[in-house]
């Protein structure tokens, strides 16, 4: 297995653990220090050893941050983690907060003490939070103010060590072009952008841009490091050699200067001293470096990731690995639908649910000669009133029996060496309830509604983020979370800089893969979410047409649950979008699965309507 179910926090060990910070607090005479869920690259993903907000709040989701004060603490959170947070944390301890809608910048500048002075970790916090942040407690007179070491690294007195699994390199027929080009396509970006170097914090960005993998945080095939490119060609590559084989090491020494970690530093200010132009990616670059870089004599420069649009727009082998990859994908889905189609309800639970999907891809992955590397993250697994929390974690305390008259929802993904996927399907139960079907079916249009859109070059994520609301919004509802985000090849199931959401501000290119996602939630009752991944395709005049407009083509294939669909609800355009894609999965999928699947899916996609 690739996820395991036990329970990763106790929100008992909050209390005490707040009460040693705020001993250091009043050593260190500041008034607050702020713990995010980050680490030094700024990554979704992180290693064991970086799950600092967990360690101290209990928190176990992707995104938040806590602020310890003297005699308060809080916890922000997002609108997927809400729910999780207040079951995870010690509601006598910390507070919840929005993450959205009163960030901690806009909660100290309205509620810091005159004068405060709140400690910060600049490695754990990009150079624009540190900016907004230091502006906030400026205006309450106050300071933020840099802490080394951080004080939760030496409080936390098992800390696991920095992971060291090895790094692996991504064959040209996968990656779709060689290393030492896409080098070279970025020197020249850095050298028109008027830099001498620029630094790539990102670990998905020194994996693409140096066609390696590696296993060091859980289900995203990164190896941990640093890469600083220089213009001229002369690139460096800071990453712990205990990690190369010999043949990739020889092979990283064609393309870059190896140096360990710990030496980053030292070459940071070293090009600062000689007077090199460094640039850094404001929303992804940890503030300790640009302070290298400014406190000693060099010049920071804004500049995007030279890496990040690239990697975002996907080649043609990328392509082709990401449709191979759904294909494969979507059989072993169809197989977990069939088998969970023929169990009774109640007779199992959230984890045999996840167990069986991850077996099914498993065995499918090895039929097809493409194995299976890991899943993408772990498994959504929520039946009933667990579904209804947005990024659920199902542990072998929370999990519960798929009972009769109940939503299940199951959020998942894989990783096989030639793509990454992601899906999301909502089943009953037994038997829906009107309300379900009527929502279900609402989301679904929402979600067609995308899969459909045509849209002229130039359009941005939020642009059609309300597309898929629109239905829901009508009748009273929405969701809390985008409906986008995008997907790597091989790489992180999240991935920028495109995203479908209000906060979407990046143009949607031909070639970028995103997800499709929206949902509909009811506390303590279920939750419904439909997500194809989809890939943006090339702009064309459509015929009578005065403009060129990009379109969708749906990636993932797997049946949606006929008995949540209420066909009165839907647009004729909508039923004919389904009856096609439902026969697509059968065409496509059809041929992979066993005689029982195919007779399964044959009735899953019959035409509706």
């Amino acid at each position: 297995m690739f996820q395991s179910f036990d329970v990763k926090s106790d929100p008992s060990q909050g209390p005490e653990r707040v009460a040693r910070l705020r001993q250091w607090l009043e050593k260190e005479r500041l008034t607050g220090f702020l713990v995010p869920r980050a680490d030094e690259h700024q990554g979704e993903y992180v290693a064991a050893c970086s799950e600092r907000l967990q360690w101290l709040t209990g928190f176990t989701g992707s995104a938040g941050i806590a602020l310890v004060l003297r005699d308060k603490a809080y916890v922000f959170v997002d609108g997927r983690y809400t729910l999780q947070a207040r079951h995870q944390t010690d509601p006598s301890t910390f507070a919840i907060e929005s993450l959205i809608d009163n960030p901690p910048e806009k909660w100290l500048a309205a509620n810091l003490a005159k004068g405060g002075r709140i400690g910060f970790d600049p490695w754990l916090h990009t150079i624009s939070e540190a900016k907004k942040l230091r502006a906030a407690v400026a205006e309450r007179s106050g300071e933020l103010v840099a802490a080394g070491p951080n004080p939760i690294d030496v409080l936390w007195s098992d800390r696991p060590a920095p992971p060291l699994e090895p790094v692996e390199i991504q064959p040209e027929e996968y990656a779709g072009r060689l290393a030492k080009d896409k080098l070279a396509d970025m020197a020249e970006a850095i050298a028109r952008a008027g830099a001498t170097h620029a630094v790539l914090t990102d670990p998905s960005s020194v994996a693409w841009a140096f066609n390696i993998r590696g296993h060091d945080v859980p289900h995203t095939p990164l190896a941990l490091g640093f890469a600083v490119l220089a213009a001229d060609g002369r690139h460096r590559l800071f990453m712990d050699e205990r990690k190369f084989s010999i043949t990739v090491k020889a092979y990283l020494t064609q393309l870059a200067d190896l140096f360990a970690p710990d030496e980053l530093e030292g070459a940071i200010v070293g090009l600062a001293k000689s007077g090199a132009s460094i640039g850094l990616d404001p929303s992804l670059a940890a503030e300790k470096l640009r302070l290298l870089v400014e406190e000693n004599g060099g010049r920071f420069l804004p500049l995007a990731d030279p890496a990040r649009l690239p990697r975002a727009v996907k080649n043609p082998a990328e392509i082709a690995g990401a449709r191979a990859a759904h294909r494969r994908d979507g059989a072993a889905v169809s197989k977990f639908l069939a088998w969970l189609d023929r169990q009774q309800p109640g007779t199992i639970d959230e984890i045999r649910a996840a167990r069986s999907l991850e077996g099914f891809r498993q065995a499918t992955g090895e039929e097809l000669q493409m194995p299976l590397r890991d899943i993408s993250f772990d498994t959504i697994s929520g039946a009933g009133p667990n579904g209804a929390i947005i990024h659920y974690r199902v542990t072998t305390k929370t999990t519960r029996k798929l009972g009769a008259g109940e939503l299940y929802l199951v959020d998942s993904g894989a990783q096989y060496q030639d793509g990454t996927t992601d899906i999301t399907r909502t089943v009953a139960i037994g038997a829906p309830t009107a309300e379900m079907r009527r929502r279900a079916t609402l989301v679904l249009k929402g979600m067609i509604g995308i899969s459909m859109l045509r849209f002229p070059p130039g359009t941005r994520g939020a642009d059609i983020d309300a597309v898929a609301r629109q239905a829901l919004w009508k009748a009273g509802l929405d969701y809390q979370h985008g409906t986008g985000h995008g997907v790597g090849s091989y790489l992180s199931v999240h991935e920028g800089p495109q995203r479908i959401s209000k906060t979407g501000t990046e143009k949607l290119l031909a070639g970028m893969i995103l997800s499709n996602e929206p949902g509909c939630y009811k506390e303590g009752a279920y939750g419904i979410r439909m997500e194809n991944l989809v890939l943006v395709t090339e702009a064309e005049v459509p015929e009578g047409g005065d403009i060129a407009v990009y379109g969708f083509e749906t990636l993932t294939l797997a049946p949606f649950d006929r008995r949540l669909v209420e066909p009165e609800l839907l647009a004729r355009d909508d039923l004919d979008w389904l009856n096609a894609y439902h026969a697509r999965v059968l065409r496509e999928v059809g041929p992979l699965v066993d005689g029982e699947t195919r007779k399964w899916l044959e009735a899953a996609t019959a035409p509706i309507g």
